[in-house]
């Protein structure tokens, strides 16, 4: 990475933010500036949002995805996930749903009956070639990796840092950790020189060196560093990203992801035509979302 007066530069993300539904959701990854970090190639920060108990929240119905994994982690309230597999299963928060899609799967996603509040981090991460048409699978982590780093508490959801290890499945050398710091604090932190990473602020305020972010701001750090100092405002809360660099070709179109611009037609018109392919999704009652047309 080049440098300005004798430090590091540190690439500043701004959201594009919208409303789905009442909810606002912010998305970092994919944009023009920066389009993966790692195998990471897509980051939406959902919420925090409060809604009344007889509305319906988050509803999302059956839709495909092909050559990645869904990755959610919950911060506040319950989402049911269903999937064309028969998977059925409520994400709660400190938990991970990953959906590996791989050669297609449908899923929904829905906020239980009741439910008031949602807060919630959701990424893709694309699959290597080799494993782009590996078979579908659901797993469920709710029991990981927690511990307390220098008055900061550590979640680590895929991957290892700091010597310990998640159980989620990786098809491509990844980290992921959520952090937070109740009171002001200073986190320095060994790094993978092979990974390139990224910081997002999901609360509070985050200091890096000279560079000041705040919530839905996404700091890209780069790779080649050995260590990263970070100073936390009190009740902040952060989700560092990592990656080896995939050095393959990612194409994106809508729900689906491909190695190349081919693979992403045939997924949806296989879709579009109801090909068995994706399946069908019990327990939901609507119907499918479909795509816009491709450019």
């Amino acid at each position: 990475m080049p440098g300005f007066d004798g430090r590091r530069l540190i690439q500043h993300l701004a959201a594009r933010t919208a409303d789905v539904g009442g909810i606002p959701v912010s998305r970092l990854i994919p944009q023009r500036e920066r389009r993966q970090i790692g195998a990471w190639c897509f980051l939406d920060h959902a919420g925090p949002a409060d809604f009344s108990p007889d509305s319906t929240g988050l509803r999302v119905g059956p839709h495909p995805h092909t050559c990645l994994q869904t990755f959610t982690w919950m911060l506040a309230g319950d989402i049911l996930h269903r999937d064309s597999l028969g998977s059925e299963q409520v994400v709660r928060p400190g938990e991970v749903n990953l959906m590996t899609a791989g050669h297609g799967i449908a899923h929904t996603e829905e906020s239980l009956p009741g439910e008031t509040k949602l807060h919630a981090a959701q990424l893709w991460i694309a699959l290597p070639y080799a494993h782009r048409d590996t078979a579908p699978r659901f797993d469920h982590y709710s029991d990981l990796p927690r511990w307390r780093e220098q008055e900061v508490d550590v979640t680590l959801l895929i991957g290892s840092l700091n010597g310990r290890e998640a159980p989620t499945l990786a098809f491509s050398p990844l980290v992921g950790a959520d952090m937070l710091a109740r009171s002001a604090s200073r986190l320095r932190l060994d790094l993978r020189q092979a990974f390139e990473y990224g910081v997002l602020v999901l609360e509070g305020a985050l200091r890096i060196g000279r560079d000041r972010f705040e919530p839905n701001e996404l700091a890209y750090l780069g790779g080649g560093l050995e260590d990263v100092t970070f100073e936390f405002d009190a009740g902040t809360r952060v989700l560092l990203l990592g990656g080896e660099p995939l050095g393959e070709d990612i194409f994106i179109w809508w729900n689906f992801v491909g190695h190349s611009k081919t693979e992403v037609a045939q997924a949806q018109c296989d879709w579009e035509s109801g090909d068995p392919r994706f399946g069908e999704v019990p327990g939901f009652n609507g119907e499918r979302l479909m795509p816009p047309p491709m450019p």
